[in-house]
């Protein structure tokens, strides 16, 4: 697994970003029983950078907590066996890893979100991770049904983590 991340986050967080990073990646893949080695890049960044990511690629006039940004279109959430027969540009021609694509995290919004919802930056930092690869592997959360089971694997991973509220 391979985790390319950049921090141009100036504050600090109380934790090493890094290092949470590429656990919760690693563990998420694994329970989500991706057949390949992966790739992905993080970036870290603050609420203004974001507002300016999020206007410039989905017209949204906003700051948000975390933007991803898929290189596959999946017709099944979590399901890789598409990616053989149609997905060749999704590997990196190089180490053959399957490339999931971005994500941008907003420090800002983690330290907000946690101080909001009465749990550690540690815990949000990592439910954002969760959350965007979920994302980037067909997952949504614009219908019910689709909300319901991304919120259920969300919760699993962090649980099965030890990251809890």
């Amino acid at each position: 697994m391979t985790l390319n991340f950049e921090s141009e986050y100036e504050k600090e967080l109380p934790f090493d970003a890094r290092e949470v990073a590429e656990k919760v990646f690693t563990f998420t893949m694994d329970y989500l029983g991706c057949p390949y080695e992966a790739e992905v890049s993080l970036l870290l960044t603050d609420d203004e950078t974001i507002h300016q990511i999020n206007k410039e690629q989905r017209d949204i006039d906003r700051a948000t907590d975390v933007l991803s940004f898929p290189m596959a279109d999946y017709v099944t959430e979590g399901d890789f066996a598409f990616l053989e027969e149609e997905g060749a540009d999704c590997f990196h021609p190089e180490t053959g890893e399957l490339l999931l694509g971005d994500i941008v995290i907003s420090g800002d919004k983690v330290l907000q979100q946690a101080e909001s919802y009465g749990h550690s930056p540690l815990r949000e930092y990592a439910f954002l991770i969760v959350h965007s690869l979920l994302h980037l592997v067909g997952y949504d959360h614009m219908e019910e049904q689709e909300a319901k089971r991304m919120e259920k694997k969300q919760a699993d991973v962090l649980e099965s983590m030890g990251i809890t509220r």
